[in-house]
């Protein structure tokens, strides 16, 4: 059998990720920090106390919202930016593998907040839509499912499906060849807000213009602190997972530029 070097970097990458990001990694610093401490008691200390601190910081909602808010830098799009636009992308997010009810595999949330969000706008411009997302699994693709839910579920046309994408550069890469070869230039862009200073770097490299049309704030309203935010919470862990996951891959694809 044929090694797949592409895909086998891909899931070294997801590997990497996962040791890197909460909950492992704060956990992680932890372990070694104890394992430290019979020989290297300051440096284990240390580590451990670090790692401590690490995991509290990103399930507290107050420190979680200054992490997302620095990714979070572009305005719900406005019926003007749209008034240029060739098309709408949006960008896949993952998906259930696991879903009887649905008979097999189904969009997770985050999926459908972006789906969601897309129909919207679709109705109201008229635009035509891409999806984008592969499935390094080997199963359906995610852009599939999206394509589906669309249709069936909002009532919405999609005129492009990209299936073969891996992440958000391939999903610019190869959404960017699509609607170039049909004479698209300028699109909006539907992603997570957190997501979209990464995503919307990719799509412009691949040669489009994007009109970012963010979804789904991670950050709340800069209204002041309260005294829950700093009670850590299972939506504050949830949201510094992802922004914590955009920070690193914004400065790795940085990197590798």
């Amino acid at each position: 059998m044929d090694l797949d070097l592409a895909l086998v970097l891909f899931w070294s990458k997801k590997l990497l990720a996962a040791a890197i990001l909460p909950p492992l990694g704060p956990l992680l610093l932890i372990a070694l920090g104890l394992l430290l401490l019979r020989h290297r008691p300051r440096a284990g200390r240390a580590l451990a106390w670090s790692g401590l601190a690490i995991a509290l910081l990103l399930i507290t909602p107050a420190s979680v919202g200054w992490l997302a808010r620095g990714l979070e830098d572009s305005p719900p799009v406005s019926a003007a930016a749209l008034g240029d636009v060739q098309a709408i992308v949006v960008l896949g997010a993952g998906k259930r593998e696991h879903a009887p009810e649905f008979g097999g595999e189904t969009l997770n949330r985050l999926a459908l907040e972006r789906v969601r969000y897309a129909a919207l706008l679709a109705r109201r411009t008229g635009l035509p839509l891409l999806v984008t997302g592969g499935a390094p699994t080997g199963a359906v693709p995610e852009a599939s499912l999206m394509a589906e839910a669309l249709e069936r579920e909002y009532g919405v046309t999609v005129r492009w499906t990209e299936g073969a994408s891996r992440d958000t550069r391939e999903n610019a890469r190869f959404s960017a060849a699509l609607l170039q070869a049909s004479g698209v230039r300028r699109i909006a862009l539907v992603t997570h807000a957190a997501h979209m200073p990464r995503s919307r770097a990719e799509f412009e490299a691949a040669g489009l213009a994007v009109i970012p049309a963010p979804t789904a704030w991670l950050s709340g309203p800069d209204t002041g602190l309260e005294a829950l935010d700093f009670l850590p919470s299972a939506n504050a862990a949830y949201a510094g997972w992802f922004a914590t996951h955009e920070w690193l891959g914004r400065l790795a694809y940085r990197l590798s530029r």
